[in-house]
């Protein structure tokens, strides 16, 4: 099968790999009806539109393939997204020393499939391998090599398990499927790592709640917010906060009482949309009292957006190479 070579990049671009597809084709967004389009207000002058960091507001923390936070102070954590097979888990040492380096702990996202489209199951077929033990052995070489990481780690497996969209094989399985699932390869990161902290992260849809696997099998809770202008208006029609874009999320789950994260944060608009995005972010809110840290997607989205949005750009700072 075909592996994921290490390249010489020059952060933890190393471990942070994703498998880009292009664009979707479509139709005009044009036919959708909703806040009809207007150029001067998508205009965006801000040229780096990183969250504003609060002396006495939430933890921060990115997944950053581009290192634009790597001399960045006051990180508190540096994500990665992994693939559990065709991966170099020796990648995996590259990540820790980048964050042990800077003081940061490790959120490692494990995505239960392949980045490499040719080999994908079907949600069925990677739903009957899972529960059948047949992915057992790379779960735990993930585990194994997690407990000789240095850092602090988090693990986040599966995520946004209720989605319905199709965006991951893993999304819409039965809740029982998945919280067999689920748990199946927490006790494995428990056996292999022990002290190792996991992270039980829905989108923050209505129905979240059939998915949850139980006190014990939770230590917290991250939730995906993001924030595109024109999504907004066409779905909402009307722009919305970073507040009230996590409202939905949050209080769905904060009856578990668990710590809450952002774990995937981004934004992307004209200036008057998201400079409040940029300055509350991170701001403690009455509102929220469980948010403990967001963390931001600083890459463009792997997936095409609804209604013929193409692949929004959350990075913080301008990607000519995206364009």
């Amino acid at each position: 099968m075909k592996k994921l070579m290490k390249n010489n990049l020059s952060t933890t671009a190393i471990a942070l790999l994703l498998l880009c597809v292009a664009d979707l084709p479509g139709r005009s967004e044009m036919q959708y009806a909703g806040i009809a389009p207007n150029p001067a207000a998508a205009v965006q002058t801000i040229i780096d539109k990183r969250p504003v960091l609060h002396a006495d507001g939430i933890k921060f923390g990115a997944y950053d393939p581009h290192g634009d936070f790597g001399a960045q102070p006051n990180v508190a954590t540096e994500a990665l997204f992994l693939p559990w097979e065709d991966v170099d888990l020796e990648t995996l040492r590259v990540a820790d020393a980048y964050a042990l380096a800077r003081g940061r702990n490790l959120l490692i996202t494990v995505e239960p499939w392949s980045w490499d489209v040719d080999w994908r199951l079907t949600s069925a077929e990677l739903r009957a391998k899972v529960l059948r033990g047949d992915y057992d052995v790379n779960m735990r070489s993930i585990a194994h090599m997690i407990s000789e990481l240095k850092s602090p780690v988090i693990v986040r497996w599966g995520q946004e398990m209720e989605d319905k969209s199709g965006r991951f094989s893993w999304s819409g399985w039965s809740p029982q499927d998945y919280i067999t699932a689920y748990k199946r390869m927490m006790d494995i990161v428990r056996q292999e790592a022990p002290g190792t902290e996991i992270m039980w992260s829905p989108k923050g849809e209505p129905g979240l709640e059939a998915y949850y696997p139980g006190d014990d099998y939770v230590d917290l809770v991250g939730l995906s917010v993001f924030g595109l202008q024109r999504y907004d208006e066409i779905a909402y029609k009307e722009h919305r906060t970073f507040s009230e874009a996590l409202k939905q999320g949050y209080d769905l789950v904060a009856g578990y009482g668990k710590p809450i994260w952002v774990a995937e944060l981004g934004y992307e608009g004209g200036d008057a949309y998201i400079r409040p995005w940029i300055e509350t972010a991170t701001l403690k809110q009455s509102a929220f009292p469980n948010l403990q840290e967001v963390v931001y997607f600083n890459d463009r989205d792997v997936h095409a957006w609804p209604f013929d949005l193409g692949r929004p750009d959350w990075r913080v700072v301008e990607n000519l190479g995206s364009n």
